[in-house]
């Protein structure tokens, strides 16, 4: 690159950024701050108004969007568990975040090399599954285990010194949703959303007839790398709030709670319902309480299935307490008539 062109990609670098940071202002501040603040206006909730809870809010509803949404696809292929690997994967992201800030001084995002260490795990995964021969649980805990055991040679590495910033990445905490964060998850959200939008057939395909996509000319490799990348991606954005530990959570239980539902479309929006009211209650528990979020977040996702089980058996032994009545009924009649 010539001398006279790096001014010119210097300043188309600085527009690009001036431009996302005037987008992010907007988002945040005109439309979802002014929204909150009205609410809070109307409710009379004054943690509505706080810039604070407000980023906490929209990670929240982003988290409830994208989880369902992949997991879905994840749950039906019976890769439940990749959530959970890939959440280790993303702690040694961070671990490695922190241990390049502490020993060269610079300032890395942990999210940043999370969401890259993620994405690579995820390709391995598949990598493995496709090529290796690998059995599936096999690959996954290969995985697991080995980014586990990299993040923890890594905080040891600096005699603990990343430990402290690593605490809130494991197990979750409304006070890393910055500004940034939020900004960067909202992205994320609007990523994974138009990924699965585009790639929705051939996903679909894939997920309940794999052989036939195959015998029908779709590249299944591809999709399968484009639905564990976007699961990468996933795991990174509700980490921030979930915590590596419980991050798996919003792949698998709002999808659970969603399996009476007929039809894989209205599974998948109520499933995203159950996320967000999850989600939505799990944060303001949180924050009136003073609990972790990501912890609060799981048990009401876990109370919200549990009542929809419950629902379930109660509506099948109403039915079949009313065929009983209607068989009883008939057989009355029938021995009415047989009297005559």
């Amino acid at each position: 690159m010539s001398a006279l062109a790096l001014p010119v990609v210097a300043g188309f670098v600085l527009q690009l950024a001036g431009a996302l940071d005037r987008a992010v202002s907007v988002v945040l501040d005109d439309l979802w701050g002014t929204a909150m603040d009205v609410l809070a206006a109307l409710t009379g909730v004054e943690m509505l108004g706080s810039p604070f809870m407000q980023r906490a809010y929209l990670a929240a509803v982003c988290i409830a969007l994208i989880g369902p949404l992949v997991g879905s696809f994840l749950v039906h292929r019976e890769m439940a568990m990749i959530g959970d690997t890939l959440a280790h994967s993303a702690f040694a992201g961070v671990a490695a975040g922190l241990f390049v800030n502490s020993v060269f001084a610079t300032t890395v995002p942990p999210l940043l090399t999370a969401l890259v260490v993620a994405a690579v795990a995820a390709l391995l995964v598949q990598t493995l599954v496709d090529y290796a021969g690998a059995y599936r649980d096999t690959s996954l805990a290969i995985v697991l285990t080995g980014s586990f055991a990299v993040g923890s040679v890594l905080i040891t590495a600096t005699d603990g010194g990343i430990a402290v910033g690593i605490s809130a990445y494991l197990f979750g905490s409304l006070a890393t949703v910055s500004r940034a964060n939020a900004a960067l998850l909202l992205v994320l959200s609007v990523i994974v959303t138009l990924g699965v939008a585009v790639a929705y057939r051939p996903l679909l395909y894939v997920t309940f007839d794999e052989v036939g996509a195959r015998a029908a000319g779709l590249r299944v490799t591809r999709y399968n790398q484009l639905l564990a990348v976007l699961t990468a991606v996933v795991v990174v954005g509700a980490m921030q709030i979930m915590g590596v530990i419980l991050v798996a959570a919003m792949l698998v239980i709002p999808v659970a709670a969603s399996t009476p539902v007929r039809g894989f479309k209205r599974s998948i929006t109520a499933a995203v319902a159950a996320g967000l009211f999850t989600t939505v209650a799990g944060v303001t528990l949180s924050y009136w309480y003073d609990v972790a979020a990501g912890g609060t977040i799981v048990l009401v996702a876990i109370a919200v299935y549990a009542a929809v089980q419950a629902g379930v058996r109660g509506r099948r032994r109403l039915a079949k307490r009313q065929r009983a009545v209607a068989s009883g009924e008939v057989a009355a009649a029938d021995g009415g008539d047989g009297g005559d």
